[in-house]
């Protein structure tokens, strides 16, 4: 049987910072790098592997991406579109669950980091 996705290869860009987020993606197998670019460089966010979804928060606002998601090593990434995430939830609502979880432990994250970072000012 043929793997669905792409291959990416180390130091690739799987999407940028500043472009229309119409797919989000799911990392099949490696890693990923998400960065933040600044005036002053980039700064790492977070990585991502096998198993995470990268890039639905542009996807779901229909907004531009707030990041760029780079290749850690080789990678392999199935994109998902609107019409592929529409029917895939049809298909397995708990897709969709799935989805809304991981974006739940990122915000849980985000909220102690914050916390932390005040906690030293």
């Amino acid at each position: 049987m043929a793997e669905l996705g792409r291959v990416y290869s180390d130091g690739e860009n799987i999407m940028r910072q500043g472009e229309r987020g119409d797919f989000m993606v799911v990392i099949q197998a490696g890693e990923v790098h998400v960065i933040v670019e600044r005036e002053h460089g980039e700064v790492l966010v977070r990585t991502a592997g096998s198993g995470e979804i990268v890039g639905e928060m542009a996807f779901f606002e229909k907004g531009v991406r707030s990041a760029t998601v780079r290749a850690k090593g080789e990678v392999r990434a199935l994109h998902v579109d609107k019409r592929t995430f529409l029917s895939r939830v049809h298909a397995d609502p708990s897709f969709a669950y799935h989805i809304a979880e991981a974006m739940s432990h990122r915000i849980r994250a985000l909220t102690t980091d914050v916390a932390r970072l005040m906690e030293r000012s």
